[in-house]
């Protein structure tokens, strides 16, 4: 944001718990002051913000394009950028915000806005499940299962998240699948499959506590069903970075994953669900997106 002192933010209104109109005026005050020259665009589909994000590194206008939503709206926008000189920054206003969080990046909106200021710009990496771009975390099973039926009804948040996971925890279990990590092949037993390259879900749920978007290596947690009995210690481990200390966890590591099933599997990539399909490659992208972070962010 050095020459070219334009910025886009794409905002998704539907993201999170709402909107408040002051929003806008607050973005346009902040980024004034810093001698910004702030366009505000509002998505208004699934993948406009792609389509937004895609135009505005097009045509090179914006050096700096902000996310506001939560991790789908980062998803999309990140589409429109990835393999670009464009820097994306991310303003979280989602239910989880897991890049957010992994990034160091306040999750309150004013605050948020502060690191506009006091920056600095990393190329992270992304991944690739089926040839569809992945930015934090995507999964295969229980999570792809409950990300299929989440917000059907209308209600999402974490409220809502945790009703759905309950009603539908007892009935879903574990699976096989012959997996390829790089030259390795084996079976793999589990009740969800995670490859992250943020540390976490969201809301601070760590599935892969030290996994780095920097290292241009995936970690893949395998994750077996726990019994209810042990649901919240395993919650404690997982909420406390220690999932990796679990009796139901491995964690491995890999640039190209691939995997098959023997029938079409529920799945999501960040967050979102996708159509069930059998097989499977994830593949790591190094350094793929320019990325604004905290100055006070650290090792990521």
């Amino acid at each position: 944001m050095d020459e070219n002192k334009k910025v886009l933010f794409i905002i998704n209104k539907f993201s999170g718990g709402g909107y408040h109109a002051n929003v806008e005026g607050q973005i346009i005050t902040h980024c004034t002051n810093l001698g910004l020259e702030p366009s505000i665009q509002f998505t208004h589909s699934r993948g406009h913000a792609t389509e937004l994000a895609r135009e505005a590194a097009t045509s090179k206008n914006f050096k700096t394009i902000f996310a506001m939503g939560g991790d789908g709206t980062v998803n999309e926008v990140a589409q429109g950028i990835v393999h670009t000189e464009q820097v994306m920054g991310i303003i979280p206003k989602g239910s989880g915000n897991g890049l957010a969080r992994h990034l160091g990046i306040p999750m309150n909106f004013k605050q948020s806005l502060k690191y506009i200021g006091s920056h600095s710009v990393i190329a992270v990496d992304t991944f690739s499940v089926n040839n569809q771009l992945s930015v934090n975390v995507s999964g295969i099973g229980f999570d792809g299962h409950i990300a299929g039926l989440f917000g059907k009804n209308g209600k999402r948040g974490l409220i809502g998240y945790s009703k759905l996971v309950l009603k539908e925890f007892f009935s879903y279990q574990d699976f096989s699948t012959n997996v390829k990590i790089d030259n390795q092949t084996f079976n793999k037993k589990a009740f969800i499959i995670a490859f992250a390259n943020s540390s976490q879900f969201g809301n601070n749920a760590r599935v892969a506590p030290y996994a780095s978007v920097c290292d241009g290596i995936l970690d893949i947690s395998f994750i077996r069903k726990v019994p209810i009995a042990q649901a919240i210690g395993f919650a404690n481990k997982m909420f406390t970075g220690q999932l990796e200390s679990s009796a139901f966890v491995e964690i491995e590591k890999g640039k190209k994953i691939s995997l098959s099933f023997p029938h079409p599997m529920p799945y999501h990539i960040d967050g979102e669900g996708m159509d069930p399909t059998q097989n499977f490659t994830i593949e790591i992208h190094p350094a793929s997106l320019r990325m604004l972070v905290p100055k006070s962010t650290g090792k990521v």
